[in-house]
């Protein structure tokens, strides 16, 4: 099953439900929506909908439980399983916690059609599981980029994925990121807001947008660690888990994450600011940390089937731990 939510935006014209939401979720079938529908699966304003001629209107909260679409459920079952090393944190009969090395894309798509993250997953499940069914998306809850580092939850089993995913949508699983971004941050903590989208201008990266006709509704929470010149060391908190949201939020308030390509992190904010010397060591740390600067360190969430509490930390890998010492080292020498 996967749970989805929506918010008709302002100028919303009416239209049927089952029309409303082929429009809203990919590869969704009118005989899916029907299922859900007479199962008492849609919602609106926390009205459960039984009739699919039902017109939508403008600010109306749709929540709709779906089962997998059989295009994706093909995608994942077509996968052929790959002998990959996996560094995992913990594992019983319903779950797995991974810890992610930057550079191991999580997903098969164009251009990563082995290798992935979950050729490996499906070799492990086939291999060291007791399962008899693989679960749909072969378990996987959620993603972090190919070149952020951290922790990962899978669900070996329908039933795990499913209460894992109840959890993701009404936000009680809490994900905590640390990162390195250019400059100063004008506020020790605070919340960024708006709506992701594509950026019309290069479909590889995400753009914040102020109104919810563009893009979905994010928000991410962030806290200041530590300063040095030009350079800020922060945590984030997820509320929602938009694609590359973190990434496209700092970007948005001028401060792209440390070396992050795609956003414009790989060049020296304010470079005529500093000296020679200043130079050469954002130089030195960007070859250190050949990637943006983001790491998953903490997950929480409510076993699915024990239903005890879990949390889980995972270690600040060496290079983006190195480039930490070095800003620290930095900051001591300037001040002397």
């Amino acid at each position: 099953m996967s749970l989805f939510k929506f918010i008709a935006n302002k100028d919303q014209k009416p239209i049927r439900i089952d029309k409303f939401l082929i429009q809203s979720i990919p590869n969704i079938s009118r005989n899916q929506i029907q299922k859900s529908t007479h199962s008492g699966k849609i919602l609106v304003n926390q009205r459960i909908i039984k009739k699919n001629n039902y017109k939508i209107k403008p600010f109306d909260i749709v929540i709709a439980e779906t089962i997998s679409t059989p295009v994706l459920d093909l995608e994942y079952r077509n996968i052929i399983e790959e002998k990959i090393p996996i560094n995992i944190l913990y594992e019983d009969e319903d779950i797995i916690v991974i810890n992610k090395p930057a550079g191991m894309v999580v997903h098969p798509g164009f251009g990563h059609k082995k290798g992935t993250l979950i050729h490996g997953i499906k070799y492990h499940l086939k291999n060291f599981s007791h399962q008899k069914k693989f679960p749909p998306r072969l378990g996987l809850i959620h993603r972090i980029d190919k070149d952020t580092s951290g922790l990962l939850l899978i669900a070996k089993n329908e039933s795990s994925q499913k209460g894992l995913f109840q959890q993701f949508f009404y936000k009680t699983i809490k994900r905590k990121y640390i990162a390195l971004v250019w400059g100063t941050l004008q506020k020790e903590k605070g919340s960024i807001t708006g709506f992701i989208g594509r950026d019309p201008k290069n479909r590889k990266r995400m753009i914040l947008f102020q109104t919810p006709s563009k893009g979905k509704y994010s928000i991410t929470h962030y806290k200041v660690l530590e300063k040095f010149q030009n350079i800020t060391y922060i945590s984030c908190h997820l509320e929602t888990g938009k694609t590359h949201q973190i990434r496209a939020h700092f970007k948005y308030l001028g401060n792209p994450l440390f070396n992050d390509s795609t956003y414009g992190g790989n060049q020296i904010l304010m470079k005529k600011k500093f000296s020679k010397k200043n130079i050469e060591f954002f130089n030195k740390c960007l070859k250190i940390l050949q990637r943006q600067a983001l790491h998953a360190i903490c997950l929480s969430f409510i076993h699915p089937n024990n239903k005890k509490k879990y949390h889980f930390t995972c270690p600040i890998p060496e290079d983006f731990q190195n480039v930490l010492q070095q800003c620290k080292k930095q900051q001591l020498l300037e001040k002397n």
